[in-house]
């Protein structure tokens, strides 16, 4: 005989995951209070380097940034991204969480945008 369902431990399994991935993403939705404008290093955007720097941002329940962890995009313009989500100032929280930020780098823009 086929099962066409999965067992009682599987299923479970699965409402147990479901319910950590969500707890995770309602928390990894902070809302940033301050940011400090990034650093575009000049020669770089002078060359029309340009492209997005994917941090991962542990910060603090007291909004501070902990640390922050490159997780991929252009090198050379990792050191000015961490350099200023470093300072950002996210919304309190009951505890510590991790939050994925991108960087862009546009050498067209302004540094306001």
């Amino acid at each position: 005989m086929i099962k066409l369902f999965p067992s009682r431990k599987l299923c479970c399994f699965l409402i147990i995951l479901f319910c950590i991935s969500v707890s995770y993403a309602q928390e990894a939705t902070r809302k940033i209070i301050k940011k400090v404008p990034v650093g575009y290093p000049l020669a770089l955007k002078q060359r029309g380097i340009q492209g997005d720097v994917r941090l991962k941002v542990l910060i603090k329940a007291d909004g501070s940034v902990k640390s922050t962890d490159v997780l991929g995009g252009n090198p050379s313009l990792a050191e000015s991204a961490q350099k200023s989500v470093s300072q950002w100032k996210f919304a309190s929280s009951d505890s510590e969480s991790n939050m994925v930020v991108v960087v862009h780098f546009d050498p067209t823009l302004t540094s306001e945008n």
